[in-house]
């Protein structure tokens, strides 16, 4: 196998670059004269992440696709930690990136299966303020291009930075408490009854259909008889759009010569 390079960083004080090749092992340079320090052993796949300590320079930080997190001293060539990130009944979960705190106190990582995992010291009992299951509504919502190869959300027809702040559902797509609508940016300072989502029936792929949130539902719009929300407003009206160009195209097909006489002409 050609050796390949697939991620390079430099150490917090820039004496040392570690470099991880594809052969699974990661290799420790002196930044000043290129000579070959240490190789590290222990992973067992394709590494994609290497961070350095944010202020000790002896620190590195690798994690890669199969599973293993390592903290490394790279001064010496030890390994210091070690975790694998092995998720019960699905087997391992490949590490896509990781980033250290300010204070190099703890590190996050998140996991091919969707897991922020937070490691550090003490108790995780600040974490457990919020659900164990969090995305966002928009998140596997289909997207096409426009004709400029744009991406637009196919619901809405609106570019996906331009729409409204989403909100926060579990796996299954059910809403959260309106206590937790306020940690989406954009949302925090919203009405109780601007954090109550609107749910729908959606059609999947496969011909299901399931309940979804497709947009934003308030008590006064329902008083008041309004639109259930800016989101299905734009929908009708894009689908009237279309609606008016179709018969206006038929219309257009009827006009033409009915007799039989002639040869026909083509549009």
């Amino acid at each position: 196998m050609r050796p390949k390079v697939t991620m390079i960083a430099w150490n917090q004080n820039d004496n040392y670059v570690v470099t991880a090749v594809n052969n699974h092992l990661l290799k420790v340079w002196n930044s000043c004269t290129g000579q070959l320090l240490h190789d590290l052993v222990g992973h067992a796949d394709e590494v994609f992440v290497l961070e350095t300590h944010p202020f000790d320079s002896r620190i590195m930080l690798s994690a890669g696709h199969d599973g293993n997190i390592f903290i490394w001293d790279i001064t010496k060539g030890t390994k210091t930690k070690h975790y694998f990130n092995m998720i019960e009944g699905q087997g391992h979960g490949a590490v896509f990136d990781c980033k250290f705190s300010p204070d190099g106190q703890h590190f996050a990582c998140t996991d091919s299966h969707g897991h922020l995992l937070i490691f550090g010291f003490g108790c995780s009992r600040p974490y457990e303020k919020i659900p164990d299951q969090m995305f966002f509504h928009t998140d596997y919502r289909p997207l096409i291009r426009d004709s400029n190869n744009y991406v637009l959300d196919e619901q809405t027809q609106q570019a996906p930075h331009l729409m409204p702040p989403p909100f926060l559902v579990d796996v299954d797509g059910n809403p959260h408490p309106t206590k937790y609508q306020r940690l989406v940016p954009g949302r925090e300072n919203c009405a109780d009854e601007h954090l109550i989502p609107q749910l729908g029936y959606v059609a999947t792929s496969d011909g299901e259909v399931v309940e979804q949130v497709i947009g934003q539902q308030t008590v006064d719009q329902d008083e008041q008889g309004l639109e259930p929300s800016i989101l299905d407003g734009m929908i009708r009206q894009l689908q009237l759009q279309q609606d008016q160009r179709t018969g206006a195209d038929q219309e257009s097909a009827l006009s033409g010569p009915q007799s039989g006489e002639g040869t026909p002409r083509r549009g």
